[in-house]
């Protein structure tokens, strides 16, 4: 699975029986509404214009009524911001937009209820202001979460961290095999231990961006090389599964699977000096199977093993071990943490059902409607996932 890149294209997930919205903007911006509707067809009264600025946040929201209600946010200031309408209280945010310009207007639409509400404006170089407090006395709110910090994201990534360490032993320690096999001729036992060596580092996912350039060299494919198949460039995994899989013989090998235990013994050595981004295990955690549906879905990384389906339980597995790190962050955040249990499982055994012993249904064997279900099962898990990487995005409290 190639590097994940977050996608700029608007993602939409349901989370406990509410429509939920989250938009990657282009121009750099996310527009966050946690809530806008809850299976009616509200209309949202027409837009309140509202002051971004140091010293009028918040400026013009008067009369704070119940239901639906849309935001024109005006930037009056000279520098960018974000802003989040949250409870001064307890700081639970229940709408959030970025990347606002100077001299710009953007929307937010929420649902009030009972409460009290106040608008904060996080200048990009300037500290936190947080504006006047209005209350509404009726009706029911949609769904808010407190905000998460950097400083609660480093527990969470150093264990992570320690994880991939030790599943950099085992890479290690089944590439050796893999290469011992080819060095020594024995093709079908080369093709039978290179599965289990690819799917250990394919485990690591959330880790790919803390590996920089090793990752091309251990897990990279043929794609933008000049030469494809037989570029020099073409190294690691993939480029040892097309020879294996395509009749090269184990001479063509030996240096291939000598630079990949090179390379990952490399890695393996090097990671306790590395340190991952503690704000990005969240959006990984929706990278990952992200990219399994972009690339191992679709079939574009397979080079002759077939073996897409069970690279695709491997990230699923990599993405329970980030889960399960960020579940004590998730839990009082996120109201569907069953519904997202629910759905992994499911994925799970869904895979679960092509795979005969060692061996996995190669992706173009399955029926179109055993596709239709994998993708289906799998959309419905990345969307929900979605919601795992903004509640984890970390924001400014001050």
């Amino acid at each position: 699975m190639p590097l994940p890149r977050l996608g700029t294209r608007p993602v939409r997930f349901r989370a406990a029986g509410v429509l939920v919205f989250v938009l990657a903007l282009a121009l750099g911006g996310t527009l966050l509404a946690f809530s806008l509707g809850d299976g009616h067809r509200a209309r949202p009264a027409r837009p309140v214009t509202v002051e971004v600025s140091p010293s009028h946040c918040g400026r013009g929201w008067t009369r704070p009524t119940p239901g639906v209600q849309t935001f024109a946010l005006h930037n009056a200031s000279g520098g960018g911001a974000e802003v989040y309408l949250e409870d001064p209280g307890d700081h639970v945010v229940y709408g959030e937009v970025e990347g606002i310009g100077p001299g710009t207007t953007r929307q937010l639409t929420v649902r009030l209820g009972k409460g009290t509400y106040a608008f904060k404006c996080v200048p990009d170089d300037a500290d936190a202001v947080t504006g006047p407090s209005v209350r509404i006395t009726s009706g029911r709110r949609g769904p808010g979460a407190a905000p998460v910090t950097e400083h609660d994201l480093i527990p969470p990534a150093l264990a992570y961290q320690k994880w991939v360490g030790g599943g950099l032993d085992e890479v290690v320690r089944l590439t050796a095999g893999l290469r011992r096999a080819i060095d020594r001729g024995d093709l079908a036992g080369a093709r039978n231990a290179w599965l289990p060596a690819h799917l250990q580092y394919e485990r690591l996912g959330a880790a790919y961006d803390a590996f920089g350039d090793a990752d091309g060299r251990i897990n990279g494919t043929d794609a933008g090389l000049p030469g494809g198949t037989g570029d020099e460039n073409f190294t690691g995994f993939h480029r040892i599964e097309y020879g294996l899989w395509h009749g090269q013989s184990a001479g063509r090998l030996r240096a291939p699977a000598a630079a990949l235990l090179k390379a990952v013994t490399a890695l393996r050595d090097s990671w306790s000096q590395s340190r991952m981004d503690p704000a990005q295990l969240g959006l990984r955690a929706h990278e990952i199977l992200e990219n399994t549906v972009q690339f191992e879905l679709t079939g574009r990384t397979d080079y002759g093993s077939g073996s897409n389906l069970a690279t695709a339980r491997a990230n699923l597995d990599g993405t329970r071990e980030v889960l399960s790190r960020l579940r004590p962050l998730l839990t009082p955040r996120y109201a569907d943490l069953p519904g997202l249990d629910t759905d992994l499982d499911n994925a799970r055994d869904t895979l679960d059902g092509f795979r005969h012993g060692g061996r996995w249904t190669p992706l173009p064997s399955l029926a179109r409607a055993q596709r239709e279900r994998v993708d289906s099962v799998f959309g419905d898990l990345v969307e929900r996932l979605a919601s795992v990487a903004t509640l984890c995005d970390p924001r400014r409290t001050a």
